[in-house]
């Protein structure tokens, strides 16, 4: 007896059938031999459409997803300002004897 071969779903062929799952109409059982899938499989795509549900509705999280944009020209100045203080005080630390000169 030969495998089956693994199928990849279309995210529409995914929507409709876990959208079918959420009516109750029919039983998983049902769904599954109607639309030549695993019942786990209906489930597991019936929990990703309840997950991914809030998204739709909510700009919330396409808000919280986006980092701010980096300012580069910004960045390379704070960091020779700190260059620029770390080498000050590395030397007034030295002439007064409290940091060794070799590191």
């Amino acid at each position: 007896m030969s495998k089956r071969q693994r199928r990849n779903h279309a995210p529409a062929f995914k929507a409709k059938v876990a959208l079918a799952a959420v009516r109750g109409e029919k039983t998983l059982t049902e769904l599954a031999q109607q639309f030549d899938v695993h019942p786990n499989q209906i489930t597991a795509w019936k929990a990703q459409l309840l997950d991914g549900a809030a998204g739709v509705f909510g700009a919330e999280s396409k808000a919280e997803r986006a980092s701010p944009p980096i300012d580069v020209k910004t960045l390379h100045a704070k960091i020779g300002e700190l260059k620029l203080t770390n080498d000050f005080l590395s030397g007034a630390l030295t002439k007064a004897g409290l940091l060794s000169a070799k590191r």
